[in-house]
């Protein structure tokens, strides 16, 4: 593995990790001096809607991190996947020393907004960011043993079927009590905001998270036993 890649990339992530962290202590103190807690605290439109793109800015950064660094589309997307899951372990890390939150790993979090609100426990996206740096080293390792590594379409049915699956796991909880109050007839993202206002998590459904989560398990090592018989028994 290029050392001089990943200590760049590494050290990359953790500061973006920072800034985000940063960005949460300074909205926090704004509008949960008391500490976060649910329901979410009524917040301008402007600084909503900042807020989405924001988030979507850091996407592309961590996007363009991939794309300069690795050699083919699968090496491209691991670093993607490396530096993402970095700066997210990262934000939770810098949040514990700034703010000694979470008071623990089963802590409720919202994750994202857009289309709905993502919820759980701060430990299921660090079990999932986990997953995305050993995927993403094995990716590197072999590609570098062997140019031109590919994910086939066995290793996407895993990895897509997973992802999608731990990411309804993180909107179920929101979708039950949508359906049960009729927030489904929402229609903009203003009306969104108006309506996450009363939203309070009651249970995360760890064993959707859990089927997903084995999912992406066995898709990593499908690729890992299929590349290292590649790469090592010619």
């Amino acid at each position: 593995m290029n050392k001089k890649i990943f200590f760049w990339v590494t050290l990359f992530a953790i500061a973006m990790g920072f800034l985000e962290s940063a960005v949460v202590v300074y909205l926090r103190q704004l509008y949960y001096p008391a500490g976060f807690q649910f329901p979410l605290a009524p917040i301008e439109p402007l600084i909503a809607h900042t807020e989405f793109w924001r988030e979507a800015a850091t996407i592309v950064m961590l996007a363009a991190v991939g794309f300069f660094c690795g050699t083919n589309k699968a090496s491209r997307l691991a670093w993607f996947m490396y530096a993402f899951a970095i700066w997210d372990l990262f934000y939770y890390i810098f949040l514990k020393l700034i703010l000694n939150w979470p008071d623990s790993l089963y802590t409720w979090d919202i994750l994202f907004l857009i289309p709905v609100p993502w919820v759980g426990p701060v430990i299921a996206p660090c079990i999932v960011s986990l997953s995305m740096i050993a995927l993403a080293l094995l990716i590197v390792f072999y590609n570098e043993k062997r140019q031109g590594i590919r994910l086939n379409k066995t290793d996407l049915f895993f990895f897509i079927s997973g992802s999608c699956i731990c990411i309804l796991s993180f909107c179920y909880d929101y979708l039950q009590q949508a359906n049960s109050q009729h927030w489904w007839t929402i229609q903009s993202e203003t009306e969104l905001f108006e309506e996450i206002k009363t939203y309070v998590p009651q249970q995360f459904n760890w064993a959707l998270f859990w089927t997903g989560e084995s999912l992406i398990i066995i898709g990593i090592i499908v690729f890992w036993t299929r590349s290292h018989l590649s790469v090592f028994n010619k």
